[in-house]
């Protein structure tokens, strides 16, 4: 039988002076309970492997240890230099300095959210988006959610609860994290209603299906992730409000993308905006925070009074309303569309509007502070679920490792990790999404990884 009275105390260990750095870091209870488990591990090794007996230094290294992989933070800032503007799985846009700058203020103390200071009676937090959101798309109010698909689902659920809902089949579409348009049908209660064909949809059927049954909204659904080529045809926007009108029936549309900027004066195709659906007649616009608006993650509602009414009182309204956080962020974003300065402090407009020239010039610059690999033309893309296929002509930074994928695991391994592409055995990176102020940091982490032999 080994002998486990070896194994030191637990008072004997809290008394190195390791250990008191440890909990004066810490916190007691938790450096106590990785000491537990520390010994409990040696004790079951000796009895089960007849494994020696660590040094106490070995064992506070390892409380030590595990302490650091508790609470390490799982969520953590990256270095884009993928080229993907909007990358869904990076956390989409990234904030402007005046918005960072007003949720920390926010953030910091109380706020008046729903206190209004005229009355000191209780207010409404629904008031500091609405006016900005009425002055920038002429619609009569609006309403923040905490996404677009918690907006869709609010919509459904406050408007058309066991009512049909007439959809357009080339619309039925997912998007990524399984979002699809007949699963939240399913949620909200209502009735899908489907018209046309999965490529073609006719303005006679919209018409057709209003004269046969009732029906409580029309939903349009952006085509935000992928396009219809060859063989189809749908209505315009303004025809099928037209024709949803004359049967006294409001048209939802989900624009997904969230676009007040004409993409197409960027180089890129056409993105329908905000403006377009309000003037079209839409009763009601839903869309993203987080997308090319270029502000923190947020659904945005915005359309006619009397259908905001019902869906503002909604039980679901008060589970997916947006926090303090999310309205300064929205708001102070909304601003900047205000004042005209979206190309100058939106960090994705400014990616989409920056000339290939300084993108090129960047990229050499690179090259020639690492004295490694060398800038080839290569695109950008903007991603996020908007302006699907589209391109960006941009200048890539391309290394040669003997083993890419040891490169790319290095770059996700350092401290920000960096988020770069592979592709014909080269490792790429694109100056266009990595932030001014993160540039000096990669060039760092890039010359400390590339110099490591197997690199």
């Amino acid at each position: 039988m080994p002998d486990l009275s070896q194994i030191p105390s637990m008072d004997h260990l809290l008394q190195d002076p390791k250990v008191q750095q440890l909990v004066l870091t810490y916190g007691r209870p938790l450096c106590v309970q990785a000491l537990r488990g520390t010994l409990e591990n040696i004790r079951q090794k000796i009895i089960h492997q007849d494994s020696p007996l660590p040094s106490d230094s070995e064992m506070i290294n390892s409380v030590q240890s595990q302490l650091e992989t508790w609470l390490s933070p799982t969520l953590t800032p990256v270095i884009n230099a993928s080229g993907v503007i909007l990358h869904t799985n990076l956390g989409r846009a990234p904030l402007s300095s005046a918005t960072r700058s007003e949720i920390v203020e926010i953030a910091a103390g109380y706020t008046n959210l729903e206190f209004n200071l005229e009355t000191g009676k209780r207010g409404k937090r629904s008031i500091h988006a609405d006016r900005l959101l009425s002055q920038l798309t002429g619609a009569e109010t609006g309403f923040v959610v905490n996404n677009n698909a918690g907006a869709i689902l609010l919509v459904l659920s406050a408007l058309a609860e066991t009512k049909n809902v007439l959809v357009s089949r080339t619309q039925l579409v997912e998007i990524g994290g399984g979002f699809r348009i007949p699963d939240v049908m399913r949620q909200s209660n209502a009735n899908l209603v489907e018209i046309g064909t999965t490529n073609r949809v006719h303005l006679y059927d919209f018409e057709n299906m209003l004269a046969e049954k009732p029906i409580a909204l029309v939903l349009i659904a952006h085509h935000s992730n992928f396009k219809l080529i060859g063989f189809h045809s749908e209505p315009t926007l303004a025809e099928i409000v037209a024709v949803s009108h004359r049967y006294d029936v409001p048209v939802v549309h989900d624009l997904g993308s969230g676009a007040f900027l004409d993409s197409a004066d960027y180089g890129l195709a056409h993105e329908p905006t905000i403006q377009e659906s309000v003037g079209a007649g839409c009763d009601l616009v839903c869309f993203s925070g987080d997308k090319l608006l270029g502000g923190p993650q947020a659904g945005i509602i915005i359309g006619k009074e009397g259908l905001m009414k019902p869906i503002r009182k909604h039980p679901l309204a008060r589970a997916l309303r947006a926090g303090k956080l999310t309205l300064a962020g929205i708001t102070t974003t909304l601003t900047h569309y205000l004042k005209d300065e979206v190309t100058a402090t939106i960090p994705i407009w400014q990616m989409i509007a920056k000339p290939i020239e300084s993108i090129r010039s960047t990229a050499d610059s690179w090259r020639e502070y690492l004295g490694a690999g060398e800038v080839i033309p290569g695109h950008s893309t903007v991603g996020g679920g908007s302006l699907p296929t589209e391109e960006m002509p941009t200048f890539l930074l391309a290394l040669h490792p003997s083993k890419p994928d040891e490169l790319m695991q290095a770059l996700r391994q350092s401290q920000p990790p960096i988020i770069a592409r592979i592709e014909d055995n080269r490792v790429l990176l694109d100056p266009r999404t990595v932030l001014p102020e993160q540039e000096a940091v990669l060039l760092r982490k890039l010359v400390s990884i590339l110099e490591k032999p197997k690199m």
